[in-house]
């Protein structure tokens, strides 16, 4: 019989082909569906397609508090590319599918874990950038911003300035509070923006993203 192990090496020597697509992991994790053992065994392999494989056939029932700080910590060995793909795929794909997972996720301001502290303020922007009815604890990030912002670590500022940006989209009342944290902090003012991209410094984030709802 074929252990997880086993499975997960064969599947991941399948993924290194170069011809291997973001959508032939898609199709593979739809074809899998659960397996958490599989899934623990490709995330130990360490590379960056079998823990995106991994990311869609956890069993999300069985992610705990220290399996995720496991997975933070692991994910922090990626560069930022791979590390952020790697959170993104499981904060769509596990972490906001259930109300065990999501009221994880609300638990992780004050993480000890940075990653999951990002997880944390990119599921808040993720709240509002969707278009929803914003939950009602914007003033109260706004405050922890205001405060923590400029020391945060690198990989949670972003998120942490993210969540700011749909804040002052999506709520008026509070739209120059945001504005002046960017202009506060200086965060992303002077980086360089591609072509048809938006902005990260906030005051020109919110502005952008404003007009275009207006």
């Amino acid at each position: 019989m074929t252990t997880p192990t086993q499975m997960a090496q064969q599947l991941a020597a399948e993924l290194a082909d170069d011809g291997v697509k973001l959508g032939d992991i898609k199709k593979r994790g739809k074809a899998i569906k659960k397996d958490h053992d599989l899934a623990l065994a490709l995330w130990k392999l360490g590379g960056q397609r079998p823990r995106l494989l991994a990311t869609l056939i956890f069993d999300k029932a069985l992610l705990d508090q220290a399996l995720m700080e496991q997975l933070g910590h692991d994910m922090a060995a990626h560069d930022d590319d791979g590390m952020n793909q790697l959170a993104d795929w499981l904060l769509a794909n596990q972490l906001m599918k259930s109300k065990k997972t999501t009221a994880l996720l609300t638990s992780w301001q004050d993480s000890d874990v940075p990653l999951l502290r990002r997880l944390f303020w990119y599921h808040q922007a993720r709240l509002r950038w969707t278009g929803q009815t914003p939950p009602d604890n914007s003033s109260d990030l706004l405050d922890v911003m205001e405060r923590d912002l400029k020391t945060e670590a690198p990989v949670v500022q972003w998120a942490m300035n993210f969540c700011a940006g749909w804040i002052g989209i999506y709520e008026p009342d509070l739209r120059q509070r945001c504005v002046r944290l960017g202009e506060d902090t200086g965060l992303y003012k002077d980086d360089p923006v591609a072509k048809n991209c938006t902005p990260s410094y906030l005051p020109e984030f919110i502005r952008i993203e404003v007009a275009k709802r207006a």
